[in-house]
């Protein structure tokens, strides 16, 4: 399941520290899923499935991050034995966060009669949590819109790449103090991938060119576009100035996607891939099959793109705060 690391403009945990947050999500989805396989095997499944220690653990770490980002850190230094490394946590009262972004209790709404049934369940519910993860922090909060709960690239992307990928979706980067809104880009430990969609109704076909606009047919009816490659060079051209200036070594792929529709580019584009209905399948099976580790140069690229991040979101109020202490 890739790491959904930035929505938007979203504000996101792992924009406070990611060396710790993509390590415990992972431990997170391994051990839950574990004791809930466990559990349904013996028949014992409910909708406990975080235990009290869990939480806390959670909530100590929460509150160590809060509180070092008002002291100087070095950058990451990480290899591949210490991104798997358990972290330890500070000897103090922890700061509770709302359960809904803290608490991973999926809700059971009937018995899987079967272990796919399961781990389709336990996925959907976990996609859901993950979307907390990337708008909500100890003290912040943002609005998501609800059309991401049906966002199916979305959910393919983070249900079906593996771990070690890290999703920045349509992110929004403060470029000379100028908000500019990215399309899609995964991280993978030895390269970047950038995407741009190109998905409207079932078997659409888009016509390309090196003009400004494209041809988008559908059925008798055609409507001009603007050229996705406008916005693939665009993203392209931002990625190699952050990286430049970081000295980060990660080639740029790029990519043009229709899953439900046909593309047409005559001629060939230099570093560009076209995905379309017909090759779709073969090309996410060979996206997903990466076997390297996460690395440090991928860390450091999705720090990169971390720092220049707009975030839109609100503080929740001391009083709640206070209330939930209270209720501890």
């Amino acid at each position: 399941m890739a790491q959904l690391v930035k929505l938007q403009d979203y504000v996101s945990r792992y924009q406070i520290d990611l060396k710790r947050y993509p390590t415990q999500f992972v431990r997170l989805k391994q051990q839950q899923w574990e004791r809930t396989k466990g559990e349904w095997e013996k028949g014992t499944l409910d909708s406990s499935w975080m235990e009290q220690e869990e939480v806390e653990e959670e909530e100590l770490a929460e509150k160590k991050s809060f509180f070092s980002k008002f002291f100087t850190r070095t950058k990451v230094e990480m290899e591949q034995e210490e991104v798997w490394e358990e972290h330890e946590l500070l000897e103090e009262n922890s700061i509770p966060e709302e359960s809904t972004t803290l608490h991973f209790q999926p809700n059971i709404v009937y018995n899987p009669q079967s272990i796919e049934e399961l781990k389709r369940m336990y996925l959907d519910q976990l996609f859901h949590f993950q979307l907390k993860w990337a708008s909500s922090t100890l003290r912040e909060k943002s609005y998501v819109d609800p059309k991401f709960m049906r966002d199916t690239l979305l959910r393919s992307l983070t249900l079906r790449l593996p771990d070690n990928y890290f999703l920045f979706y349509y992110p929004i980067l403060k470029i000379k103090q100028a908000p500019v809104e990215l399309e899609v880009i995964i991280i993978l430990p030895t390269e970047i991938l950038c995407l741009v969609v190109l998905e409207a109704n079932d078997l659409d076909a888009f016509i390309g060119s090196s003009d400004r606009f494209w041809l988008r047919k559908s059925g008798k009816e055609e409507k001009k576009i603007l050229s996705p490659m406008i916005g693939l060079n665009r993203m392209e051209s931002i990625l190699m100035q952050i990286f430049k200036k970081e000295d980060i070594d990660l080639p740029i792929r790029k990519v043009v996607l229709s899953r439900n529709g046909y593309i047409d580019y005559p001629g060939a584009s230099f570093n560009t891939q076209f995905v379309d209905t017909r090759n779709f399948p073969e090309w996410f099976m060979a996206l997903k099959s990466s076997p390297s580790p996460m690395k440090h140069m991928q860390f450091k690229a999705a720090q990169s793109i971390l720092e220049l991040a707009q975030t839109t979101s609100y503080s929740r109020a001391g009083w709640d705060v206070d209330s939930e202490e209270k209720n501890e």
